[in-house]
């Protein structure tokens, strides 16, 4: 095996609890994700859970599940988790609240990554097209420098127009929260302790621009939607229908 594609999803969720169980037009949102994932050729896909409910659920539907560390701070280390028991070359890290997430759009960063052996983390961007989006710190932005890679992630506005009254959102790009990485890398990345700029920005990525780790940048068109609270379930059952 060489593609690993983990899929996070903790039960215990603030803003919804329960998420990934949650139904999206008769299937629950986390055998949305999964399915979508199935279509990448040549590759393994694991939910990775701390809570039984969901393992079981996962399993029940066809899927393949592992429980992972109640003990983990972020996805990124669940996903090293599974990623220490399977051997592989490139393991991606798919946040587990995008069901409308595209296969081709996940395989266009494992291709990256299989393409250039040297390639040690990449990830996903698209135009930012509205202001609004440009100066939400929701919203997470990346410039690149010539060769595609990471210069800096940032929820503030960047590039920052000095000298303009009027800040031009379509020279930004919006980052997409799906990782690959060298699993030999991912190995090392979750042992390296919190960076002083991760923990400003509360992103996780700047840990390794810090280390000096260049981080390949795709441009994609395709938009992320996630599902963050339980209003967002009818915003995309509508755009199933659309589909």
């Amino acid at each position: 095996m060489k593609l690993l594609i983990v899929i996070p999803a903790r039960y215990a969720s603030t803003r919804f609890p329960g998420k990934p169980l949650a139904l999206i037009a008769g299937r629950s949102l986390v055998e949305r994700v999964y399915r979508n994932c199935a279509k990448v050729r040549n590759a393994k896909v694991i939910v990775a859970t701390d809570d039984t409910r969901i393992l079981k659920h996962v399993r029940a539907f066809g899927g393949e599940a592992m429980m992972t560390s109640e003990r983990h701070p972020s996805g990124t280390d669940r996903a090293a988790e599974v990623a220490r028991r399977h051997a592989c070359e490139v393991v991606i890290n798919v946040q587990g609240d995008e069901p409308l997430l595209l296969a081709s759009v996940v395989r266009k960063i494992a291709d990256a990554m299989f393409r250039e052996k040297k390639l040690e983390m990449a990830t996903l961007a698209h135009p930012i097209k509205k202001t609004q989006d440009y100066q939400d710190p929701n919203v997470v932005k990346v410039v690149l420098d010539h060769n595609g890679d990471a210069l800096y992630f940032s929820r503030a506005p960047i590039p920052f127009f000095r000298g303009s009254r009027t800040q031009d959102p379509g020279s930004s790009h919006r980052h997409i929260g799906i990782y690959a990485y060298r699993r030999s890398f991912l190995l090392r990345y979750v042992k390296w302790p919190q960076s002083f700029l991760e923990k400003a920005e509360k992103l996780e990525q700047l840990r390794a621009l810090e280390r000096g780790v260049k981080i390949r940048v795709l441009k994609t068109s395709y938009e992320a939607i996630g599902v963050d609270v339980p209003s967002d379930v009818r915003k995309v059952e509508r755009l199933l229908k659309r589909r």
